[in-house]
């Protein structure tokens, strides 16, 4: 069983200080969403001031929404289904371009989640495998954007695998930050 209460005064330290982080250098964050569906964002939104950072997140809990809102492969959709590190690496692309502007240049975070929460398995993927991505910008890698996607494999309830994903994907962007 998981502690609620734990993971949320975690989520809400490492969201503040990334927060404060990506707001010191200039950057943006935007996410897309599946088996969280709106919890990362929650997860920043929680913290006053987050408007000056947070662009938003598209929750494309749908598989056909992947592909439509944010231009993941729908071959590769069709052939490996949604949990799968590729679709993670191409939703946080998606995402960081579906928020784009001009003014903002390249550097806008790109996050995301995609994975089963249970409680059983979808198909041959068990509950609890899970996806995050993220695209990090040239404005934080002084390059070329990177892309990156983390498996993880969660346990407990439907709803501590989705509170779980949160903190990892902050947890992972605040190490990106900081190393």
């Amino acid at each position: 069983m998981v502690c609620f209460d734990d993971i949320q005064h975690q989520c809400d330290e490492l969201a503040a200080n990334i927060l404060a982080d990506c707001q010191s250098r200039g950057l943006k964050i935007a996410s897309a969403e599946s088996l969280t569906a709106g919890l990362l964002a929650d997860a920043f939104v929680r913290i006053p001031g987050a408007s000056n950072v947070f662009l938003g997140s598209a929750v494309t809990y749908d598989i056909n929404a992947k592909a439509s809102v944010l231009h993941v492969d729908a071959q590769l959709l069709d052939r490996e289904g949604a949990v799968h590190p590729e679709v993670a690496r191409q939703m946080a692309i998606g995402t960081a371009n579906l928020y784009a502007q001009p003014q903002y240049g390249d550097s806008i975070i790109g996050l995301s989640t995609t994975g089963v929460a249970g409680p059983g398995p979808d198909g041959d993927k068990p509950a609890g495998l899970v996806y995050i991505g993220l695209r990090l910008p040239g404005a934080l890698t002084g390059g070329e954007a990177s892309v990156m996607a983390k498996e993880l494999h969660l346990h407990g309830s439907r709803e501590d695998v989705r509170h779980q994903t949160v903190l990892n994907v902050l947890a992972a962007l605040w190490n990106a930050l900081t190393t």
